[in-house]
């Protein structure tokens, strides 16, 4: 099997942005042809000035580029966050007159995209250009891109390097890497407007990679599966994420086993109950999800139903798994939730 292209949309001098971005220009009448010298000028360095429309045409035409990489995307607005507003937040209304009613609005369950609305943060994450164009026609206020980590094929996982607060993440991350001997291999580097670094790399399929903010070194943020990386071309309210010069023309590198240790959290006791009809793989797969610890709960349910999917036992091992989840903490609803979203995103009926 061939794998995907997915080097960010820098080229040499010399030649035209990628199709993607073509077409989608061109369908929005901005211009027939755009010579590379002005896209490196806007995307790598925001050097001239845009307008709201124009940055979401651009935002829309990295997102599709990037999807044609195999790299699942949703569109954000210029604070970096989501730009689609969920549909199950409470609307804004004058308060009940009965005071039967003056209590707390009862808390709907989770959903991570079950109803078919946009809204749904990293849950809306695909690659169906499609439903892309949908997302960003429903957010016209888009300016940016992200792309979801944790998902296949690419497994992303993206090592945060922060320089806000006076830290040194750069520095604490070369400590890391000599004290348990390992090298950050070539790979896609993208610069942050505020100086930082995203360094992307990809996790294998057995490993689920959990977000986490300072816990490998101070200034250092994991974005693993549940969250999602910058796309480089997003315009935010601070400035462009760009690739960084050199790192333009390379693919995402393996993750280095002594550095991925470091990122899996410790597994926790498993529990003794077993569910022999769904056989060695399913039993893994339960298993994985009994020891997930507070904060990853949700993450690992959702991983371990997809992969169960992908292998032809989903129906076999929903009860299973749905007891699994239960027994960590989670409401048989919460479960069934999460499940039901793993059966859409492998494209299977829940």
């Amino acid at each position: 099997m061939t794998t995907p292209d997915i080097r960010p949309l820098k080229h040499h001098k010399g030649r035209t942005v990628p199709a993607a971005i073509q077409d989608e220009i061109a369908g929005r009448g901005v211009s027939q042809r755009i010579p590379l010298s002005f896209f490196e000028r806007a995307y790598e360095h925001g050097g001239m000035a845009t307008t709201d429309r124009q940055a979401t045409t651009l935002a829309l035409a990295h997102a599709l580029s990037a999807a044609e990489r195999g790299l699942s995307v949703i569109p954000l607005s210029r604070t970096k966050l989501p730009a689609l507003r969920s549909p199950h937040r409470p609307a804004p209304g004058p308060a009940h007159a009965d005071s039967r009613h003056s209590g707390p609005e009862p808390v709907p369950p989770p959903c991570h995209g079950e109803c078919g609305r946009p809204g749904h943060g990293v849950y809306d994450a695909t690659t169906d250009p499609a439903r892309i164009r949908e997302l960003f026609a429903a957010a016209p206020w888009a300016t940016g891109y992200g792309i979801a980590c944790g998902l296949p094929p690419h497994r992303l996982i993206g090592v945060d390097l922060d320089v806000k607060s006076g830290t040194d993440a750069t520095g604490s991350l070369r400590e890391l890497a000599l004290r348990h001997l390992f090298t950050i291999p070539p790979t896609v580097v993208v610069l942050t407007p505020s100086g930082g670094r995203h360094v992307w790399l990809t996790g294998p399929p057995d490993a689920v990679i959990p977000n986490s903010a300072g816990r490998l070194a101070p200034g250092i943020d994991i974005r693993g599966a549940g969250g999602y990386l910058v796309g480089p071309g997003s315009r935010t309210d601070h400035g462009v994420y760009a690739t960084a010069p050199g790192t333009a023309h390379l693919v995402p590198a393996p993750c280095p086993p002594s550095l991925l240790r470091l990122l899996l959290p410790p597994p926790r006791a498993p529990h003794p109950a077993t569910h022999p009809s769904v056989g060695d793989r399913g039993q893994g797969l339960v298993q994985f999800v009994l020891a997930a610890h507070e904060g990853q709960r949700n993450t690992r349910l959702f991983w371990a139903a997809c992969r169960a999917y992908e292998n032809g036992i989903g129906r076999a091992l929903r009860a299973p798994l749905i007891d699994a989840a239960v027994h960590t903490g989670l409401t048989e609803r919460e479960a069934r939730a999460t499940i039901a979203s793993a059966a859409r995103m492998t494209g299977h009926h829940p």
